[in-house]
């Protein structure tokens, strides 16, 4: 996944996010889908960004962060869940009405569990057997956080399914990289970029885990319980932050310093990247023209 923001570039910036056999690329106005059908064909399906996205709360400083966290689920999910569809076999295998808002549900629930839950929890056991300071406790919380999400990239990537959605995930950055660098685009010239791109939503995770270290490090002490519901509550206010972060760190890529801090980020991409095939790319690619034309309609 990519986050989009508009910069003072020449050329306007997308974003993109891999899905089941097909890839996601978001502009300024417009969303398209790209998916490969069993049977080989390329299936597109694009809307136009509205509500929310033409608010005034999508263009002030942080709380534009929300409206990315809103895309990532919303957006995000629709699409993950067509292209999960367009798979299906048949009509009882598709995923619609309550049973998507369940699992959307539960995938949320799971997350801030594993992640923000699962950590405090930990942290606060090891208190109890070593008395250590409440500093120390907020960081070993924090670095626990950390090696979960890397061991969870990790341990993922060795299913084939997520290996795919990887190598899609690697065909997109491949494509805006491309974009963004001025070339023609064909999928042999898409094929010589990088797969790692500043703006990565893996990036924006990363962020988001090493400011809660930071965070949470300099709060007082407090309850398990009263632990536990700040760091879900701190969610969204982390989210906002992170993304003001990545928009800066990317409209500074050129820096030294800023190329610097952000090496850890494009390391992590690693993880969620995998070099794609031309048949991954080409579905990227188709993508990314049709978002072109909807956007220079407006």
């Amino acid at each position: 996944m990519q986050l989009n923001h508009q910069t003072e570039e020449r050329l306007p910036n997308y974003g993109g996010q891999a899905l089941i056999e097909g890839v996601l690329m978001r502009g300024k106005y417009n969303v398209v889908g790209a998916f490969r059908s069993p049977q080989g064909e390329i299936i597109l399906e694009s809307e136009e960004l509205e509500g929310i996205y033409k608010s005034k709360i999508a263009k002030l400083p942080f709380f534009r962060g929300l409206v990315i966290l809103w895309d990532s689920l919303s957006l995000g999910m629709k699409f993950l869940t067509i292209s999960a569809n367009v798979q299906a076999e048949n009509e009882e295998e598709k995923i619609e009405g309550g049973a998507l808002f369940l699992t959307v549900l539960l995938s949320i629930a799971l997350s801030i569990s594993v992640f923000f839950v699962l950590p405090t929890l930990l942290a606060s056991a090891i208190n109890k057997v070593f008395g250590l300071s409440n500093f120390s406790v907020n960081v070993i919380e924090g670095l626990v956080r950390l090696f979960l999400l890397i061991g969870y990239l990790f341990v993922i990537g060795f299913s084939k399914e997520i290996a795919r959605v990887f190598q899609y995930h690697g065909a997109e950055h491949k494509t805006i990289n491309a974009y963004e660098s001025g070339i023609q685009l064909s999928v042999e010239n898409i094929r010589n970029y990088p797969l790692a791109h500043a703006r990565c939503g893996t990036s924006f995770l990363l962020t988001l885990v090493l400011l809660s270290i930071i965070f949470f490090s300099i709060m007082g002490p407090m309850p398990v319980t009263t632990r536990i519901i700040t760091r879900v509550l701190f969610v969204p206010l982390l989210a906002m932050l992170s993304y003001e972060v990545i928009r800066w760190m990317g409209n500074h890529s050129n820096n030294l310093i800023v190329h610097t801090i952000t090496t850890p980020n494009l390391l992590l991409q690693r993880l969620t990247t995998r070099e794609p095939d031309q048949e991954q790319i080409e579905v990227a690619l188709a993508s990314f023209n049709k978002l072109l034309t909807l956007e220079n309609q407006k």
